[in-house]
Formats: structure tokens, C-alpha cells, sequence
């Protein structure tokens, strides 16, 4: 394999890694209430979460990618930090 065609790999890689987020549910609802100012609810956001397929997939890219605001997966930031301190 040449460099262009490495290159091209890892885009395609990336895209298919990424392919969750053209069917997530928050791609279609106000970005606002998934990143609320310091202390704001995230009901809404957590609501729109629960009924979403791709949630899973949302979670573990803000795990791996160490996603420090938001609401991913269904967890804030706080949620997310818990779960990773459990996992260790």
C-alpha cells in the first residue's frame, strides 16, 4: 500500500467510525440543551438520550475521546468521570 492509499484508509476508517452520529437523535434536536451552562438541567438532553440506537456508541466515543462537556451517551461529564474512575 502506498502513503495516498494509507491515507485514504484511515478516512474511511474515521467515516465508519463516526457513521453513529448521522443517526443519533441529538443530530436533530437543539445542540444547546446537550451542552447546558454551568449548573443548567440536563433532563431534556438525558431525554432525548434514552430513546436514541446509538447511545452506546456515543458513550464510548466520549470515553475514548475524553469528552470534558456535554451530555454523551446519556451522561454528563460527571456521570462519564465515575464510570471511568469504576472502570480503572
Amino acid at each position: 500500500m502506498n502513503d495516498l492509499q494509507l491515507v485514504f484508509s484511515a478516512v474511511e476508517t474515521e467515516e465508519t467510525q463516526l457513521s453513529w452520529q448521522d443517526r443519533a437523535l441529538c443530530a436533530q434536536t437543539d445542540p444547546e440543551a446537550f451542552f447546558p451552562e454551568k449548573g443548567g438541567s440536563t433532563r431534556e438532553a438525558k431525554r432525548v438520550c434514552v430513546g436514541c440506537d446509538v447511545r452506546a456508541e456515543c458513550l464510548e466515543y466520549a470515553l475514548a475521546n475524553d469528552e470534558r462537556f456535554g451530555i454523551w451517551g446519556g451522561l454528563s461529564e460527571r456521570e462519564r468521570r465515575k464510570l471511568k474512575h469504576r472502570a480503572v
